[in-house]
């Protein structure tokens, strides 16, 4: 498909008509999609065809001090993620804490076990249990 031969005027105004926050069919986002609805050409137009019109939309925003909506995203998006990693991290470092409790409270049940089976040990008296009788079987 050959482009219109007005293709990157179209999109020269259409850029500046965001850029100057007066678009008149797009929602005026500082996207190349918002660019292309502006222009009315389909978004490969701005990324095969005229890459060097959609990086120079690219340039003007970020003269202007702004970022474009895909880059204001991402950059919400790894702030998020960086609150997420760090409670994360802090979730961790409390699990293996309680991981360390945990066994040091095994080992002294341990130590504790061993020294009540010890054999002749003064002053101990172990009393075994009967085992419970084994339930009757209900019938289905």
């Amino acid at each position: 498909m050959t482009p219109a031969p007005d293709e990157r005027d179209r999109i020269r105004a259409a850029s500046h008509r965001i850029l100057t926050g007066c678009p008149e069919r797009s929602n005026g986002a500082l996207t190349i999609v918002a660019l292309a609805i502006e222009a009315d050409v389909p978004r490969r137009a701005l990324t095969q065809r005229h890459t060097d019109l959609k990086n120079q939309f690219y340039e003007q925003i970020r003269m202007r001090g702004d970022a474009p909506d895909s880059e204001k995203r991402l950059r919400k998006q790894i702030a998020k993620l960086k609150e997420l990693r760090a409670s994360d991290a802090a979730e961790i470092q409390q699990l293996q804490a309680d991981v360390e409790a945990l066994v040091g409270a095994l080992h002294l049940a341990q130590l504790e076990n061993q020294q009540l089976r010890e054999p002749g040990r003064p002053g101990t008296t172990i009393r075994m249990f009967p085992k419970p009788a084994p339930l009757p079987q209900q019938r289905e």
